[in-house]
């Protein structure tokens, strides 16, 4: 196994063989990915989503929402509204779902989309949610990402009226965002962080300031090679790619897929992101996906050549050469 390791930024699509199902003319899935995206109120879901509508970056995205009254579109991206449905420039779509979100899915034309994005309310559960998808053979979850507001979420947690809604929230993530923590300094930052993952081990742990966190990172259909311009929501206060540690390793062996994809998904230090190409034992070339915690193998369009784009935090010391050795023990 070989890897390529760069801190500052990250490839461009024609230099990763890894990044290329982003690109190419890929069947569509049996079933639309969907990526919850929960938490507390207040905690700054809407500014995650507004994020996504803002940095689509091609992408035709279905976003539903509880309710349209703090999304703040930009005015230029509307093209037209209907009821409960606004459509956007580019092919995105967002729609209001009220207290029936089963039928709103039900009623998206899912020919025309890449991905499902779902706002849930601040007091609502990921996890059911979840449960609920399961249910409907058209949608599969590819991510439950659960912001926290880090100035608040530890006292929350013993709340004796929220406590138990704030901890169930939590438990269904795949990654937890640490926000708002502008707010805090950086000690208090690593305990709020070291109290999540110890309190959440199933989940990726990041601190973020103003939900700026790449879209390319929780939703699978983004190219990663945008991740340097999605940091930046115009707030003079954007993160950018160095804090990212990304590198691509060949996959040039047959491997048990599912064995890699799981060994990854688990490996500390952790990985945020993995997307690219390895084949199986079989010698049939197979799409890994892994956000956070959660992986998903399947079968890889045709022409797709073997590598993995790995992505992690810069602060976690994430080495090519650890990565490299679960490739070779599989």
């Amino acid at each position: 196994m070989q890897a390529s390791s760069d801190t500052s930024s990250l490839p461009e699509p024609s230099t990763h063989a890894a990044d290329q199902a982003a690109d190419q003319d890929l069947a569509k899935p049996s079933s639309l990915p969907v990526t919850i995206v929960g938490g507390y109120l207040g905690s700054g879901k809407t500014t995650l989503i507004n994020h996504v509508l803002n940095n689509s970056s091609g992408r035709k995205y279905a976003v539903l929402v509880n309710d349209f009254g703090e999304l703040a579109i930009d005015a230029q991206l509307i093209e037209s509204k209907e009821g409960d449905v606004i459509n956007l420039s580019g092919g995105c779509v967002c729609c209001s779902y009220g207290n029936d979100l089963i039928s709103a899915l039900m009623q998206l034309d899912t020919s025309t989309i890449d991905q499902v994005v779902i706002e849930a309310s601040g007091v609502a559960l990921p996890g059911a949610i979840a449960g609920s998808l399961s249910l409907l053979s058209e949608f599969k979850v590819a991510s439950v990402v659960v912001l926290a507001d880090g100035s608040t979420v530890k006292q929350q947690s013993t709340d004796r009226y929220i406590a138990d809604t704030i901890d169930r929230q939590l438990v269904s993530a795949d990654l937890v965002l640490i926000n708002k923590t502008d707010l805090l300094d950086s000690l208090q930052v690593e305990q709020v962080k070291s109290w999540l993952r110890n309190s959440y081990p199933s989940a990726r742990t990041v601190a973020t300031r103003h939900a700026e966190y790449p879209v390319g990172l929780f939703l699978l259909d983004h190219p990663l090679n945008h991740i340097d311009r999605d940091t930046a929501s115009g707030n003079g206060n954007s993160h950018t790619t160095s804090i990212y540690t990304t590198f691509t390793l060949e996959a040039n062996n047959n491997c048990d897929v599912n064995e890699l994809a799981a060994k990854l998904a688990d490996a500390e230090p952790g990985l945020l992101r993995v997307k690219g190409f390895a084949r199986n034992l079989k010698g049939q070339m197979q799409l890994i996906q892994i956000v956070g915690k959660r992986w998903t193998v399947q079968p890889a369009p045709s022409g797709a050549k073997e590598g993995l784009v790995c992505i992690g935090l810069s602060s976690d010391k994430l080495s090519s050469e650890s990565v490299s050795a679960i490739l070779g023990s599989v």
